[in-house]
């Protein structure tokens, strides 16, 4: 018996009245929450919309669940549907037992973003840099569920920090007590991993998936280590375990796409409005409209360009009085209309004597009383 350990917890269910509420399930949902307000920190940071991360953790969250729940039950088939399997066929759908492989929550949860994505005309990309780190530390929180329900412990040890296993669990060795905390391990890799993620992203400006492809390096050389602790029954290739050798080809993988996308110069759209576009780059001002631009700046810019002739049929523009038009240049008084010009200007222009004029003047006034109501 080791001189130190860390014990179980003695049981991994509570009930509220006739509810069960599963450690293993708050452990989840707690990891989805925190990788969710991370995402959306670095989304605006980033220059994206708030709320976006949260709207594309509405796909993301049930299609990672049924993909984690299906590569578990595929890869250990043997444990509901096998001549000697302990567990029924219908628990394959008893998710909140335990049983969620990464790969499959991953790969179906990306098609969901995927899908949320396109909606929103945002690169997949930029939101799987984004959230990558993130999502480390949802699993760091949710291996903590393993610890509440006793499994995927790793083999017999006598370290300090042995974990310390109920006899009757499955996977157990007889006459031990004690195993490698392998949740423990995972989880702390995981941590250290979210960190080493942030700071690559901003001391090397990585872009176009670059990080999310070295959150699945990273986390692949800490399972492999790891998945070779465990225990618990697995399907073995060549000796090694399944996880193991998908571990070593998602690392490959991995590799090749952050060699591949570091040629990639493209901008990534990360889904900004109209309204939060900056001046200059496309943005829109909303009080001119584009279908509804202002008649004088038509105008202004038609002059700038040299077009001395108004376009035939358009309006004189509101706002430019007669008042204002310059004299020289054609104004207009709008009380007196060409085609009714002052016959006293019109005898001064044909040089009328000053006598002439007055008797012109005085015609003219006699002519507006007559008219006057």
């Amino acid at each position: 018996m080791p001189l130190a350990s860390i014990p179980s917890p003695s049981q991994g269910v509570w009930h509220l009245g006739v509810v069960p509420i599963r450690a293993y399930a708050l452990c989840i949902v707690l990891g989805v929450i925190v990788a969710v307000i991370i995402g959306e920190r670095r989304w605006r940071a980033r220059g994206g919309a708030p709320g976006t991360i949260v709207d594309l953790a509405v796909w993301a969250v049930p299609f990672g669940l049924v993909g984690g729940r299906l590569y578990h039950v595929i890869t250990d088939w043997q444990l509901y549907f096998g001549p000697d399997a302990p567990n029924e066929p219908i628990e394959a759908l008893f998710i909140w037992n335990g049983g969620l492989g990464i790969w499959g929550a991953v790969a179906l949860g990306a098609l969901g973003v995927w899908f949320g994505c396109r909606g929103r005309g945002i690169s997949l990309s930029a939101v799987a840099d984004t959230v990558a780190p993130g999502i480390a530390v949802a699993q760091a929180i949710g291996r903590w569920g393993n610890y509440f329900n006793q499994e995927l412990f790793g083999s017999p040890t006598d370290l300090p920090w042995g974990l310390e296993i109920d006899p009757d669990r499955p996977g157990t060795v007889p006459g031990e007590a004690t195993y490698h905390p392998t949740f423990l391990y995972e989880s702390i890799w995981d941590l250290g991993l979210a960190l080493v993620l942030i700071w690559a992203g901003r001391r090397f400006a990585l872009r176009h998936g670059r990080v999310f492809a070295l959150y699945v390096a990273g986390y692949t050389v800490g399972r492999f280590w790891i998945e070779g602790l465990r225990v618990d029954t697995a399907h073995h290739i060549f000796g090694l375990r399944l996880n193991q050798w998908t571990s070593v080809i998602l690392f490959v993988a991995a590799l090749v796409y952050f060699w591949y996308a570091g040629r990639k110069t493209g901008e990534e759209s990360v889904g900004v409005t109209p309204e939060l576009a900056p001046e200059g780059a496309g943005g829109i001002d909303p009080a001119h409209p584009s279908d509804e631009a202002d008649k004088v700046d038509e105008v202004e810019k038609a002059d700038e360009d040299g077009e001395g002739d108004r376009p035939e049929g358009r309006a004189e523009p509101a706002g430019v009085t007669a008042e204002l038009a310059p004299g020289g240049a054609g104004a207009v008084d709008p009380a007196h209309p060409s085609d009714q010009a002052d016959e006293a200007e019109k005898a001064g222009a044909a040089g009328t004597p000053g006598e002439a004029r007055e008797e012109i003047a005085v015609r003219t006034a006699a002519d507006g009383e007559k008219e006057r109501p």
